[in-house]
């Protein structure tokens, strides 16, 4: 039994929660080490490089915020966090340098608007994502959005899901054009339609077993199994439970639903899934999903006629407390007190009538959070790295944005890239489905000195041509022609290493 499972043995996960009060009283130094660990559950992350402050990860299933919970995360990194937030790539947002004495009032803040930072890590349900522009997008072919929410119901604060052998992944989306990555996720429910009685039913093809992290990208595979949206939230219960039930545990590295199937094969996981859901699964439909790639970044004509959706590219995810309020005032005053937030560490604020557009665009913190940005900037993601990070080799998002900053007019204006920095092979900033991956190592140089690298990864994407980006160049110095390199890679020319 590895160290993990011996302390959920001890004591559950949520236990937790009943210390935070004491803990917050006595002081960080009260903490004990497992309770360190135990505090994720509650969504409470220490970070070695930040010690004794902790990071806390808030929950939006797909990304749907309203203008009150944005503001009031804004007050609380005002407050508590030197104004400092991270978006996710699940579409959260992380609050940096929380004192453990703050914990219950910020616990409250979030509660009263309807937010929740449980279970967002360690061996739980991490955040639930889909489509940015869920409801909004005439495209799309349903509205996954409630089912999200639905299934995130399910399981936040429910013991009954608080020992799973490692964390697990779910997407849920009604949107053909692949803008979460849903083939890295450990469950996904993609856009299809198939014939119920003879009637064309809009619903879900069910894909299993994606990861990203150590190993490489496993690509999700399809199931054969169509559910429609009445049932979608529990088929994700129940393939949850089955890996709660029957997952591997001795080794954290292959904990993952992947290993599972892998072991047992993909007509035992099918086989157990129907029985749990009491009746036989229909065999999968037609899948509808383009084989590109949308970011939704820019202005989008939503469904709605008159409205518009614009994609604020936020540099790296990074945000002040300023920004945030300023997002939620503009939101309030063009839109309908509403903000999404993607998975490439964006933000969008929809429901901007075609009258209002121009003055939108033309408000200051659009200069910063560009829905215009250049191919370097747009398609840019980055991991925390070593700033915060306990595992990181490199420091990415800073070296992220000075890369981008100088590639910036250097790359052709109409290519839509996806630039992703991971500081160590976790693969946080998910760059084996890039276009260009980078990941953080160290090397030692001849003279003796170790430094920061990367290897550069091309080729990889999500959708149902995924496949996983493919080593060009290792030992990449960072600090030595890193911008002459990606230029040469985007651009197609040889490179003389």
């Amino acid at each position: 039994m590895n160290k993990f499972e011996a302390m959920k043995q001890a004591k559950d996960g949520l236990d937790i929660l009943e210390d935070i009060p004491r803990f917050a009283r006595a002081g960080f130094e009260s903490v004990p080490e497992d309770d360190l660990e135990r505090l994720k559950w509650a969504g409470i992350f220490h970070r070695k490089p930040t010690r004794p402050y902790f990071m806390m990860r808030i929950r939006f299933p797909s990304g749907i915020a309203t203008t009150a919970q944005i503001r009031t995360v804004a007050d609380i990194i005002a407050t508590y966090g030197r104004s400092r937030a991270d978006l996710t790539t699940r579409q959260q947002i992380e609050p940096r340098w929380l004192p453990i004495e703050a914990m219950p009032d910020v616990q409250e803040a979030l509660a009263a608007v309807g937010l929740t930072s449980l279970q967002t890590g360690m061996d739980n349900i991490r955040g639930v994502v889909g489509c940015a522009l869920a409801g909004l997008y005439a495209p799309e072919l349903l509205d996954a959005s409630p089912i999200c929410r639905e299934f995130q119901d399910l399981f936040v604060g429910d013991k009954a899901f608080t020992n799973l052998p490692r964390k697990f992944n779910v997407a849920i989306t009604g949107c053909p054009d692949n803008c979460i990555d849903a083939e890295s996720q450990d469950v996904a429910l993609v856009p299809a339609i198939q014939e119920v009685a003879g009637v064309e039913v809009v619903g879900f093809n069910v894909l299993v077993g994606g990861k990203m992290g150590s190993g490489g990208f496993c690509i999700a595979q399809p199931l054969d199994a169509f559910v429609e949206p009445y049932e979608a939230a529990r088929i994700c219960k129940e393939l949850v439970l089955i890996f709660r039930d029957f997952g591997p545990r001795e080794t954290r590295s292959r904990a993952r639903f992947a290993f599972l199937i892998e072991e047992r094969g993909l007509a035992w996981v099918r086989d157990v899934a129907e029985q749990r859901m009491g009746h036989p699964l229909l065999p999968q439909g037609q899948d509808v999903r383009s084989t590109g790639h949308v970011d939704h970044v820019g202005v989008t004509r939503q469904r709605q006629d008159g409205l518009n959706a614009v994609g604020l590219v936020v540099p790296v995810g990074r945000v002040t407390a300023e920004q945030l309020r300023e997002l939620a005032r503009l939101a309030d005053e063009y839109g309908r007190g509403e903000v999404r937030l993607s998975t490439e560490q964006n933000a969008v604020i929809p429901h901007v009538p075609d009258a209002r557009l121009d003055a939108f665009l033309a408000e200051p913190l659009l200069q910063e959070w560009r829905p215009g940005a250049d191919p370097s900037m747009r398609g840019l993601i980055a991991c925390t790295g070593v700033e915060f990070c306990n595992l990181a080799l490199i420091e990415t998002k800073a070296r992220a944005l000075q890369v981008a900053r100088a590639l910036e007019g250097r790359l052709p204006p109409d290519r839509n890239l996806k630039i992703r920095w991971s500081g160590c092979p976790a693969s946080c900033g998910n760059h084996h489905a890039a276009d260009v991956g980078l990941q953080g190592k160290r090397v030692r140089l001849p003279d003796g000195r170790v430094v920061e690298a990367v290897t550069i990864s091309t080729g990889g994407r999500t959708g149902p041509e995924a496949r996983s980006a493919e080593v060009v160049m290792e030992d990449v110095l960072c600090d030595e022609h890193l911008p002459w390199v990606l230029e040469r890679i985007l651009c197609g020319a040889e490179v003389v290493a």
